[in-house]
């Protein structure tokens, strides 16, 4: 086993579970989203924009698990 080995495999850990809960957060966000337009219609503007900042934010989390990702890789 060499050296690179373990840096491949480290990065492709740190993407996976990075990916994993901004993944599930983002669905589970959008399926209250939509649950809350159903039961309000009248404040479907308001919940679809703390939905996208929401959704703003969790992706945040993927891209930092990305960019860890590529620093384990390239150092």
């Amino acid at each position: 086993m060499t050296p690179d080995m373990f840096r491949y495999i480290g990065a492709a850990v740190a993407i996976g579970i990075g990916a994993i809960g901004p993944g599930i957060g983002i669905g589970m966000a959008v399926r209250g989203a939509m649950e809350a337009m159903g039961r309000n219609p009248e404040a479907a503007g308001d919940i679809r924009t703390t939905m996208i900042i929401g959704a703003a934010l969790a992706e945040a989390v993927a891209i930092y698990a990305f960019v860890i990702a590529i620093i384990i890789k390239f150092t």
